[in-house]
Protein backbone atom coordinates (compact mmCIF):
# COMPACT_ATOMS: atom_id res chain seq x y z
CA UNK A 1 0.00 0.00 0.00
CA UNK A 2 1.28 3.25 -1.11
CA UNK A 3 1.75 6.32 1.75
CA UNK A 4 -0.69 9.43 0.68
CA UNK A 5 1.30 12.34 0.64
CA UNK A 6 0.63 14.44 3.41
CA UNK A 7 -1.42 17.59 3.47
CA UNK A 8 0.59 21.02 3.31
CA UNK A 9 1.45 22.44 6.39
CA UNK A 10 -0.49 25.38 7.16
CA UNK A 11 1.34 28.59 7.58
CA UNK A 12 0.21 31.65 10.43
CA UNK A 13 0.98 35.09 9.41
CA UNK A 14 0.62 37.98 11.89
CA UNK A 15 0.33 41.48 10.46
CA UNK A 16 -0.59 44.77 11.88
CA UNK A 17 -4.26 45.25 10.51
CA UNK A 18 -3.71 48.89 11.95
CA UNK A 19 -1.84 49.96 9.11
CA UNK A 20 -3.60 50.78 5.83
CA UNK A 21 -0.84 49.64 3.69
CA UNK A 22 -0.31 46.37 5.66
CA UNK A 23 -4.06 45.99 5.03
CA UNK A 24 -3.96 46.23 1.42
CA UNK A 25 -0.90 43.79 1.24
CA UNK A 26 -2.36 41.13 3.10
CA UNK A 27 -5.70 41.59 0.95
CA UNK A 28 -3.27 40.94 -2.02
CA UNK A 29 -1.85 37.42 -0.36
CA UNK A 30 -5.46 36.55 0.59
CA UNK A 31 -6.94 36.54 -2.79
CA UNK A 32 -4.03 34.70 -4.33
CA UNK A 33 -3.63 32.48 -1.80
CA UNK A 34 -6.56 30.09 -3.76
CA UNK A 35 -5.31 26.78 -1.29
CA UNK A 36 -6.45 28.63 2.06
CA UNK A 37 -2.96 27.43 3.34
CA UNK A 38 -2.15 30.86 5.10
CA UNK A 39 -3.85 31.21 8.70
CA UNK A 40 -3.78 35.57 8.80
CA UNK A 41 -3.77 36.79 11.73
CA UNK A 42 -4.94 40.53 12.87
CA UNK A 43 -2.03 41.44 15.74
CA UNK A 44 -3.02 44.84 16.56
CA UNK A 45 -6.41 43.22 17.84
CA UNK A 46 -6.63 43.49 21.68
CA UNK A 47 -8.21 40.32 22.12
CA UNK A 48 -6.33 38.34 19.69
CA UNK A 49 -3.77 35.63 20.98
CA UNK A 50 -0.25 36.49 19.93
CA UNK A 51 2.75 33.94 20.43
CA UNK A 52 5.25 36.51 21.47
CA UNK A 53 4.86 40.23 22.98
CA UNK A 54 2.27 42.25 20.93
CA UNK A 55 4.88 45.52 20.45
CA UNK A 56 7.61 43.24 19.28
CA UNK A 57 5.22 41.43 16.75
CA UNK A 58 3.94 44.66 15.61
CA UNK A 59 7.60 46.30 14.52
CA UNK A 60 7.98 43.62 11.93
CA UNK A 61 5.96 40.62 9.68
CA UNK A 62 5.88 37.59 11.36
CA UNK A 63 4.85 33.87 10.67
CA UNK A 64 5.20 30.65 12.39
CA UNK A 65 6.31 28.08 9.10
CA UNK A 66 6.59 24.00 10.44
CA UNK A 67 5.94 25.30 13.95
CA UNK A 68 8.83 27.73 13.99
CA UNK A 69 8.55 31.54 14.22
CA UNK A 70 10.36 33.69 11.41
CA UNK A 71 10.60 37.34 11.19
CA UNK A 72 11.16 40.15 7.91
CA UNK A 73 12.13 38.41 4.93
CA UNK A 74 12.16 34.96 6.31
CA UNK A 75 8.45 35.45 7.06
CA UNK A 76 7.58 37.05 3.84
CA UNK A 77 9.33 34.38 2.11
CA UNK A 78 7.72 31.51 4.11
CA UNK A 79 4.47 33.39 2.67
CA UNK A 80 5.28 33.42 -0.64
CA UNK A 81 6.71 29.67 -0.36
CA UNK A 82 2.73 28.82 0.76
CA UNK A 83 1.13 30.45 -2.25
CA UNK A 84 1.93 28.69 -5.83
CA UNK A 85 2.45 31.82 -7.72
CA UNK A 86 4.95 32.97 -5.76
CA UNK A 87 6.90 29.94 -4.89
CA UNK A 88 9.84 30.20 -6.63
CA UNK A 89 10.46 34.09 -4.84
CA UNK A 90 9.69 32.12 -1.38
CA UNK A 91 11.97 29.35 -2.78
CA UNK A 92 15.02 31.79 -4.00
CA UNK A 93 14.92 32.74 -0.71
CA UNK A 94 15.99 29.63 0.74
CA UNK A 95 19.69 30.99 -0.17
CA UNK A 96 20.78 32.71 2.63
CA UNK A 97 22.65 34.82 0.42
CA UNK A 98 19.20 36.14 -1.10
CA UNK A 99 17.57 36.10 1.88
CA UNK A 100 20.33 38.42 3.19
CA UNK A 101 19.69 41.02 0.59
CA UNK A 102 15.87 40.51 0.81
CA UNK A 103 16.26 40.97 4.64
CA UNK A 104 18.52 44.66 3.86
CA UNK A 105 15.86 45.23 1.96
CA UNK A 106 12.66 44.77 4.54
CA UNK A 107 15.10 46.85 7.40
CA UNK A 108 15.01 49.80 4.39
CA UNK A 109 11.54 49.42 3.89
CA UNK A 110 11.21 49.81 7.70
CA UNK A 111 12.31 52.93 7.76
CA UNK A 112 10.21 54.52 5.29
CA UNK A 113 7.38 52.50 6.81
CA UNK A 114 6.05 55.41 8.66
CA UNK A 115 5.71 57.83 5.46
CA UNK A 116 4.24 55.38 3.41
CA UNK A 117 1.79 54.72 5.74
CA UNK A 118 0.37 58.11 5.52
CA UNK A 119 1.12 58.62 2.07
CA UNK A 120 -1.81 55.21 1.97
CA UNK A 121 -4.01 56.51 4.48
Amino acid sequence: MADRPSAPARLTVWYDGGCPLCRREIALMQRLDRGRRIDFIDAGTPDTFTPIDRGLLLQRFHARENGRMVSGAAAFAAMWRAIPLLRPFGLAARNRIVLRMLERLYLRFLRVRPALRRWVQ
